[in-house]
């Protein structure tokens, strides 16, 4: 899984610079071409664009997951569990609240892996997940 190719995702969001902020500086995310409608973040290697809206019609909701309720739609990334414990206590030390906070999910069960989901400035749920053994990340 090494060679995986970047994915692309573009999203709404009400406020870039709020954008600019909660991505470069409280994710840590190189920021890439920009423009006032629009900014590129480089989310681990993976091509993520904020796209200023001026309201976003939201079909979001909530599905249930290992006792907790998974805001849906959200996006993130899969991360080795060191840079996923670095990752939650720079979240926390940003002061991010998080919708369900960082713990591990489906513990001794295929797939176990530790999650976490917090919400940007204009509601856009992330979720970044680490697996101990990532060939669990399609176990049955």
């Amino acid at each position: 899984m090494t060679d995986l190719a970047p994915f692309h995702i573009a999203f709404p969001v009400h406020d870039l610079a709020a954008a600019r902020h909660f991505y470069s500086t409280v994710l840590g995310c190189p920021e890439g071409r920009s423009s006032a409608e629009w900014i590129d973040f480089n989310l681990y290697g993976h091509q993520i664009v904020a796209h200023r809206v001026a309201s976003a019609a939201s079909v979001a909701g909530h599905n249930p997951v290992d006792g907790h309720d998974v805001p849906v739609p959200h996006f993130g990334v899969v991360l080795p569990p060191a840079e996923w414990q670095a990752l939650a206590e720079r979240l926390r030390a940003h002061g991010v609240a998080f919708v369900i906070e960082p713990h591990t999910r489906f513990a001794g069960e295929a797939g176990e892996q530790s999650t976490m989901f917090f919400h940007d400035p204009s509601g856009n749920a992330l979720e970044f997940k680490a697996f101990a053994d990532l060939g669990q990340l399609f176990a049955k």
